[in-house]
């Protein structure tokens, strides 16, 4: 199950209802999932009251009973670490507090408060039972904001070449390794696209993502989770390999690809209609399951219409897949 936010979390607490909604796709055969973007505890993490914290004794407590119920319909369940950086004063209109102005840069001492954050964050998680962590540094976020180019201008060691890119990505890795240990599963999500760039590149070559990916590799990521619109869409010309077929060949980690899995329509455009995605086969996925290019397959839109959505795939039940279009978030259950 694909991480997306839900805002169902009033004061950042997780109640019974988020628990019932996790259990059901684990009920429906889910094996593990990945939960909606969680905020560490930072000043400036994000902006909406109703997402879950990853902090506190109240959201903590919800998120052990979420953790219970889910390993008892007999899936896993790893916490998403999200921090949104830039964008809470993009989507409020004003400065975040607790974090430099929009177009300012951070200074080091920002930077380690920010780094403890998501340290801090996975220490609750491990001690709150979940089976492992992801990191979110996809999609324009704050991690994002360190590696697109598009956002870091800085001068010093956070910034010009796409391995000095990755600084920071690498020091919140392995202070969350420090807290987490060594045998933890830890896994990072990342994507070339962003919210405010569809079209963005990180690496325009497979030369250049190897270079990306090989120091987050080495500080102890176990799988990279490859955010795609389109899943089948291959990342570099001359290979059909897509970005988690990539990233699996160049550093040899387990990756887990996602992206309108038996939709014909991605996520973005799905949202801003009202109009139904269409159910498309498996075909192409199986053959690329088949040809190893990948471990896992997050599923996201799909299984907020079938929460049984593994089940019916079980039983070659395509046909009876619910589609998706926006009226099916107002009964997200």
């Amino acid at each position: 199950m694909a991480p997306m936010t839900r805002s169902f979390s009033p004061n950042g607490i997780p109640g019974p209802d988020v628990a019932a909604y996790y259990r059901r796709r684990a009920e429906g055969g889910v094996g593990l999932i990945i939960t909606e973007g969680t905020y560490p505890p930072h000043p400036a993490a994000g902006f909406d009251p109703r997402v879950p914290h990853l902090y506190g004794e109240d959201s903590l407590a919800g998120w052990r009973e979420v953790v219970r119920q889910v390993h008892a319909a007999g899936s896993k369940i790893f916490s998403q670490i999200w921090h949104v950086g830039m964008v809470f004063g993009g989507q409020r209109g004003e400065p975040a507090p607790g974090i430099t102005p929009v177009g300012a840069t951070m200074t080091q001492p920002e930077i380690d408060v920010a780094i403890e954050a998501y340290a801090a964050a996975a220490a609750n998680a491990k001690a709150a039972g979940f089976d492992g962590i992801e990191i979110h540094a996809a999609h324009g976020y704050l991690i994002d904001q360190f590696f697109w180019d598009g956002t870091n201008q800085r001068t010093d060691a956070y910034g010009g070449g796409i391995v000095n890119r990755t600084r920071f990505a690498v020091e919140v890795i392995e202070a969350v390794r420090r807290r987490i240990g060594p045998a933890y599963p830890l896994a990072l999500r990342f994507s070339q696209w962003k919210l405010q760039d569809y079209d963005a590149k990180l690496a325009r070559t497979p030369a250049e993502l190897a270079s990306f990916l090989e120091p987050m590799a080495r500080a102890g990521v176990d799988i990279f989770h490859c955010s795609q619109r389109r899943f089948w869409e291959p990342e570099f010309a001359d290979s059909p390999l897509n970005l988690a077929g990539w990233t699996k060949k160049l550093t040899g980690k387990p990756t887990i690809t996602v992206g309108s899995i038996t939709l014909n329509d991605d996520f973005v455009h799905s949202f801003r209609t009202d109009d139904t995605a269409s159910v498309t086969g498996l075909d192409e996925l199986l053959a690329r399951l088949d040809r190893d290019e990948f471990d896992l397959v997050a599923i996201g839109r799909s299984l907020i219409a079938n929460p049984d959505w593994p089940q019916k795939i079980q039983a070659g039940a395509l046909a009876q897949l619910n589609t998706f279009n926006r009226t099916a978030l107002a009964t997200l259950v």
